[in-house]
């Protein structure tokens, strides 16, 4: 039995609860051997709430989980235990690409998606993104309460050049991204 990626499409927000479902019924339901892996792909993401800086993790696909299933037989059938199995999953709505027949992802696109997730998790990225010329108000550090436009924007190291009007002259800051909110 060949086993490829599929993807199951979950109710909002209970992608985990499906997943942990899953992988809690494989074993008393003898599914051990059809199914492999089920993945939620996520990013890390800082944000700053009511001035306090969290890290937090945000899923790629919301709504959507990535299963490694054999689906089908040799001989192309479906295998109705696996199928139900699935189906019949609280949170589970079904298989995306083709209610009867599922299509499973190419290769590729999973290798595509299992990279992204895999740089992704390494290190957070800002939530909030911002650019070139636009008008921000500094709200953490010695120049709080200011507002500037954007000179420069530095996504890698979550970094804003903005000038700001100090004494009648303009100055460039160096902030986090964490540190300045929209105008």
């Amino acid at each position: 039995m060949n086993k490829e990626w599929y993807v199951l499409q979950a109710l909002t927000g209970q992608e985990q609860k499906a997943r942990d479902s899953i992988l809690k019924r494989l074993q008393p339901e003898e599914m051990t051997e059809f199914i492999d892996e089920v993945l939620i792909p996520v990013e890390k993401v800082t944000e700053v709430k009511k001035g306090v800086k969290r890290t937090i993790n945000r899923k790629f696909f919301p709504g959507y989980l990535l299963a490694h299933i054999g689906l089908y037989d040799d001989s192309r059938k479906i295998v109705e235990k696996v199928w139900y199995f699935i189906r019949e999953t609280p949170g589970v709505i079904g298989f995306i690409g083709g209610n009867e027949h599922p299509v499973p992802l190419r290769q590729e696109e999973m290798d595509v998606i299992l990279h992204q997730a895999e740089d992704k998790k390494v290190k957070a990225k800002p939530k909030v993104q911002f650019e070139k010329g636009e008008n921000v108000k500094i709200t953490d550090g010695p120049f709080m309460n200011f507002t500037g436009a954007i000179v420069e924007v530095d996504p890698e190291r979550g970094r804003l050049k903005i000038s700001v009007a100090i004494f009648g002259r303009t100055a460039p800051v160096e902030l986090e991204y964490w540190q300045v909110e929209r105008a």
